[in-house]
């Protein structure tokens, strides 16, 4: 669960089972792992993972074939970590 969104601002995704914020758009064909998060504005589409406790956040895409893994932040933003 993303801990600072409410309930209903998230919910699980139906491939994997990890947490995306109601404001995040992920792909069905995307894999979200249940310890990751995708929030804010991200994007994930494709046949992108994101697994183990990695988070996908602010206005990040992650898409195509691409693995987003380990304790690994993506973040796109001005001033912001990749």
């Amino acid at each position: 669960m993303i801990t600072f969104l409410k309930a209903e601002k998230q919910h699980q995704h139906s491939n994997g089972g990890g947490w995306v914020a109601n404001t995040a758009v992920v792909a069905a064909s995307a894999y979200i792992g249940p310890d990751a998060l995708v929030y804010g504005d991200a994007r994930v589409y494709g046949n992108a993972r994101v697994c183990d406790h990695a988070q996908v956040c602010s206005n990040a895409q992650v898409y195509g074939d691409a693995r987003v893994s380990g304790n690994a932040i993506l973040v796109t933003s001005k001033g912001e970590r990749q």
